[in-house]
Formats: structure tokens, sequence, C-alpha cells
């Protein structure tokens, strides 16, 4: 039997990416979100894209503080596991409306947990970020750092990954993942389904990719008077297929009986400037993009990336894709998006 599994905010970027990995491993998938942030579009081309796995797909527009709808589901589908991405992500915009990150993200957690508890769905892979690590002292960040957050929408992450250890200690019968992404970036290679930030991007690639199909006039580069090899900040960035994969990798480990509450890295355990990325962005697209160069940006780090050793020790996964790849393959999307799933109109 197929095992069948929720995916909470499955049709923004890393959700969609992963919705579609999971088909094409053969679950099945009930996807809920908001569409606060995503679009339906990217669910339907999901599910073309997953060719006859595609009536495996089901999608539920519904927020996750609904705690009766929530209700509902869980007693009309009985499933496996939850894979947990619905959030809203944008660090400046939650350093402006902190009560909103607070209130979407953690009063959403909590009514999802308790739904889970009711039910007895105690399976959990919750999308973390490599935030938690705030300033970190030194690089690679390992899953052993202290941990900090140096803005709301970082302390939401940071709370419900507390939240998580409270419930495991206070039941063991949970089994929680915990996955700290770093810098997702690229698109799926059919250039079918990839990133579509509303509004101004918070991202160094979607503000690029932005600029090469020419809805912006030139990427703000922020700091460049770092101590790096170029002055600027340096990022681990890593293919949103690879990071998908590595959900699917943290799935199949919750079955294992030795698992608590784990944590664990995604990233490639490599370091990218910022003028490095963009330099393989305009080889890949074969266009200019123009820069300005602007003052550090309160809140941003010099340099961080991933330690990795534990995921490919513990998961077996590790990520398969280059700046190259990425490069490419956000290119072919957003050539052929470059409204991603809305119109110029939509994207005014």
């Amino acid at each position: 039997m197929a095992q069948t599994i929720l995916v909470t905010g499955g049709a923004g970027y890393i959700g969609s990416h992963t919705v579609l990995q999971l088909l094409l491993g053969g679950y099945k998938a009930v996807v809920v979100d908001n569409l606060d942030n995503s679009s339906p579009i990217a669910i339907k081309r999901v599910q073309e894209l997953a060719g006859k796995h595609g009536p495996n797909l089901t999608f539920h527009q519904m927020d996750l503080r609904d705690k009766p709808a929530l209700e509902k589901l869980f007693a009309s589908t009985k499933f496996d596991a939850v894979i947990h991405f619905a959030g809203l992500k944008a660090v400046g915009e939650s350093v402006a409306k902190p009560l909103m990150y607070y209130n979407n993200n953690l009063i959403g957690t909590i009514a999802l947990l308790e739904v889970m508890a009711a039910y007895g769905c105690k399976k959990l892979v919750f999308s973390s970020s490599a935030t938690v690590y705030g300033w970190p002292k030194e690089v690679p960040c390992t899953e052993e750092f202290p941990l900090s957050a140096a803005n709301p929408y970082g302390r939401t992450k940071l709370v419900i990954e507390e939240i998580c250890r409270d419930i495991h200690r206070a039941d063991s019968g949970w089994k929680i993942i915990l996955l700290r992404y770093f810098n997702p970036v690229g698109a799926h290679p059919s250039g079918y389904i990839g990133e579509d930030p509303r509004g101004i991007p918070n991202n160094l690639m979607p503000f690029v990719q932005q600029v090469a199909v020419g809805r912006r006039p030139a990427l703000t580069v922020y700091g460049n008077d770092y101590a790096t090899k170029d002055g600027t900040g340096v990022r681990d960035y890593i293919h949103v297929v690879d990071l998908a994969d590595g959900h699917i990798a943290a799935l199949c480990k919750l079955s294992d009986p030795s698992i608590g509450c784990e944590v664990y890295n995604l990233g490639t355990g490599k370091g990218t400037s910022v003028l490095e990325m963009v330099a393989a962005f305009e080889k890949a697209s074969g266009k200019k993009i123009p820069m300005v160069l602007a003052g550090r940006r309160p809140g941003d780090a010099e340099v961080v990336y991933a330690s990795t050793d534990k995921a490919k020790r513990e998961l077996k996964w590790k990520a398969k894709y280059g700046i190259d790849e990425m490069c490419l393959d956000q290119w072919n999307w957003a050539s052929k998006n470059p409204y991603g799933y809305g119109s110029p109109e939509s994207a005014a």
C-alpha cells in the first residue's frame, strides 16, 4: 500500500518540487495550502509532470489556523506522515510585521500538531532553516551549533523546533525530523515549476532572474567589503530538486525505530559568493546582469555554509547538483515563465 503523506504549503516553491518527487517515488500526496504566497497552477503542473502518478495528488485550499477544516481532513484521510512547509518566509517582512509572522507560523503549526496528535499521526518532517544559526562564529555550521535567530521569521522556526523537541520529550511515540535548509535555488529541469515570489523578491536568485527577464533594471548587491574572496557575502546554495530529495530521504528515515527528534542540515557544504553566483547565472542565461553596489544590510552574516556530514551518514543523502545546473534550470524556468505562474498584469 502506498503511504499517504500530508504536505502543508505544498503549492509553494520547495513544497511543489517535493510533492512531485513524492509522487514519482510512489507516494500519495495530499496538499493543503492557503495560496497566500503560492499558486494553484503549480499544483496543476505538478500533476502533469507526474504523468501516470498525477491522480495520486489531491489539493485542499485551507489555512492551518482553520482547525475545524483540518480536523475534518484528518477524520476523512489516514495520513502516514506529515511534511510541514506552510509558513510565511520573508525576513524583511517579518521584521516589519512580527505579529503576522508569529500568528501564521506558530498558531498554524500548533493547530497542525494538535490535530496530528488527536488522530494518532505522529511522524513529522519539518521545514526549518539555517537562519536558526543566527550569525555563526565559524563555518561550516554543524547541527550542534548554538542556536539563535536574528529576526522574527528565524525565531518562528526556532520556536517550532523547540516545540517539536518538547513534544517528543513528553511523548516518545513522536518521530520528528527537523531539516535546516540553506539557500534553495534553481527549478525543476522541465522549466515547468519554479520559484514565483510575490512582490519584490527577498532572495538573490529570484531577483537576478527578474533582472534577466527585464522585470527589474538592476541587481542591488548589499555589501562588497566583507572579508571574503571578492568582498560579497558567501552562502550555501542548494538545488531545489536536491532539497526535495532530502525530504524523501527524511521520510524514509522516520521508519527507523531509533529516530526520536533529529535535526539535519540540507546544503551542499560549499560556500559561493554573490558575485560568483551572478557570474554563473550570466553564463547560463547569456544575459548581462547590471549591478548596483550598496551598503551591507543589517542582519546579514558574512559567510554561512553547511556541514552536510550528518545527512550523508544518516539519511544517505547528498546534493548532486552544482551552481551551473542550478543556474541553467533557474534560467530555463525564468525564460519560459518570465512572470512566474502569473501574467504581466498580476505581477505589477
